[in-house]
């Protein structure tokens, strides 16, 4: 989720009833550097609470060193390494979903961060069920991590060689959630509250994690939370209130010069925008649209021209 639960879209993902979040993935060798462009990658409000960093590094006593230094800066409720990431740039730098494959190694990073700031806050680890699928060895990771000190686990159902293709793979993520003792959370191809409903009631698991879903519908985790309760989907989101979120993310997003000017915030939020676009009516021209804005203004204007046509497409 690099490039998207940044400290904005977080802050609508809380509003909207996510539970627990993390940070995008940050390096810990820049972290080491006190890169400030690294730095704002750890950021988060005390509205979004509980919130975690989370790492990535091959190096055990250097992750741990990193995650001082985050701890120094802006204490969160807990430190997530990510051993889940399927980027080549990411694997080719021993980081990510590479460590699967080198459990010593991996045992090394988490305890070298479990040692480091285990006692000061919780360390918590994201995995996928395996390198490929010839070595599906998450149920052998996770005894690991619990041996290393990790408070839980998140698990991708997908092995690093499927990427997001396919489905996700929940019997074993059951499997690891029977395995260890401490709490397994499960992640893959959970897009609305059924999906919730039925993981945590066929499953020993003792959550569930949203990912992909969220890019296009934010509102997934009150829908999820609503189907929890009473059992029925919740009332579908109109196409306004959509369009009222996506502006409010720009205008959010211009306003904090996370990323420069407005043009260049704009320039580096059109695959956003296109995510949250798919199956507005009209999508297939919004998105050549939404691939050459350069101001929220012409996101409003998209917007109000979106709603124009809907309406008069109703009469």
């Amino acid at each position: 989720m690099a490039g998207v639960t940044d400290v904005i879209f977080r802050e609508i993902c809380k509003e909207l009833g996510a539970d627990v979040m993390v940070t995008e993935f940050v390096s810990a060798e820049g972290i080491m550097q006190a890169d400030e462009r690294t730095r704002k990658y750890t950021e988060f409000t005390e509205g979004q609470r509980p919130v975690g960093v989370q790492l990535f590094g091959g190096d055990g006593a250097r992750m741990g060193e990193a995650a001082k230094k985050i701890i120094d800066w802006k204490r969160p409720d807990f430190i997530d390494i990510n051993f889940g990431c399927p980027v080549n740039k990411v694997v080719a730098k021993n980081g990510g979903s590479s460590l699967l494959k080198d459990c010593p190694l991996l045992t090394a990073v988490a305890g070298g961060v479990a040692r480091a700031v285990g006692e000061v806050v919780p360390v918590t680890a994201k995995i996928r069920i395996g390198w490929d699928e010839t070595t599906v060895n998450a149920v052998e990771v996770a005894k690991i991590l619990e041996d290393t000190g990790m408070s839980a686990i998140a698990v991708h159902g997908r092995t690093r060689s499927q990427g997001y293709g396919g489905e996700a793979d929940w019997e074993v993520i059951d499997a690891v959630a029977r395995a260890v003792s401490i709490p397994v959370i499960g992640n893959g191809d959970i897009t609305c509250g059924a999906d919730v409903m039925r993981r945590k009631h066929e499953t020993a698991v003792s959550g569930v994690m949203i990912g992909r879903a969220a890019m296009q519908n934010p509102w997934v985790f009150r829908e999820a939370k609503h189907f929890l309760e009473t059992g029925r989907e919740s009332p579908g989101i109109d196409l306004e209130e959509r369009w009222e979120l996506v502006i409010r993310h720009c205008r959010l997003a211009a306003g904090s010069n996370r990323y420069g000017t407005e043009k260049q915030t704009l320039t580096a939020m059109r695959s956003r925008l296109m995510a949250y676009c798919k199956g507005f009516p009209g999508a297939k021209e919004l998105r050549q649209r939404l691939c050459h804005v350069d101001s929220v203004a012409e996101v409003e204007d998209l917007a109000a021209f979106s709603i124009s046509r809907a309406e008069l497409a109703e009469l």
